[in-house]
């Protein structure tokens, strides 16, 4: 994690464990300084990382201010931070299935740009908030780029052990929707009809330095998936 990536963190941290209400001035660049003893720079790239973010907004000659909290149960439609970092203000849970190496179809090879003789890890496993099924989701990671995964690791968060433990730097991720009705598998396993109708995601993520790692599909249970996106005019 970079240096301003850490202080942005530790900032919404001091903002939601404090529960700080709308519109709570924080302290000036100056004072967020002294406090965390970082450069100008830092902080700068920190506030805009936070803005980007939803969880503050900032008015040139006015201050530094908290941002309306999302709701909660909500999924940012928007970042590329992982299923279980974005909705960390409620229980949730994975239900592994499998995690199996295999050769990567076509697809998957021409997403995560596999070379011939590459493995990746594939992975199915079901997610759920506060109890309830909110997504049957399938991945590929490169075993090139994440050598190993278990089905321990599967179960919490893969983002935070490919960060913390395979030292890889998550730079971005592109994003594709598209609106399906259920097959009789996948319906089955989110306890759906076969015709009901959902949202299907398919997520590309990459490195910092462009190489991606990660090919996911995630498809929202229509009734308890819940979604939201902050703006801002930057």
């Amino acid at each position: 994690m970079l240096k301003y990536q850490d202080v942005a963190e530790k900032i919404k941290q001091t903002i939601y464990q404090q529960k700080l209400p709308k519109d709570t001035q924080l302290p000036n660049i100056e004072g967020l300084i002294n406090q965390y003893q970082v450069s100008r720079t830092t902080i700068i790239k920190a506030l805009n990382q936070l803005e980007r973010h939803g969880v503050i907004y900032q008015i040139q000659g006015s201050g530094i201010f908290v941002r309306q909290p999302k709701k909660s149960g909500y999924l940012n439609f928007l970042e590329s931070h992982g299923f279980s970092v974005d909705l960390n203000d409620l229980p949730g849970a994975s239900q592994v299935f499998n995690v199996d190496i295999i050769e990567p179809d076509k697809k998957v090879k021409e997403n995560l740009r596999c070379g011939d003789d590459e493995h990746v890890y594939y992975i199915k496993r079901l997610r759920y908030v506060d109890g309830e099924i909110y997504g049957f989701e399938q991945s590929y990671y490169r075993k090139k780029l994440v050598s190993y995964l278990n089905k321990e690791i599967a179960e919490h968060s893969i983002f935070s052990y490919v960060k913390d433990i395979c030292k890889i730097s998550i730079g971005f991720s592109d994003k594709y929707f598209k609106a399906i009705k259920l097959d009789a598998e996948i319906a089955k396993y989110l306890g759906l009809q076969a015709g009901d109708p959902a949202l299907c995601v398919e997520e590309i993520f990459y490195t910092s330095a462009g190489e991606p790692f990660d090919f996911s599909k995630i498809i929202y249970h229509y009734d308890n998936a819940k979604f939201y996106v902050q703006s801002h005019s930057k």
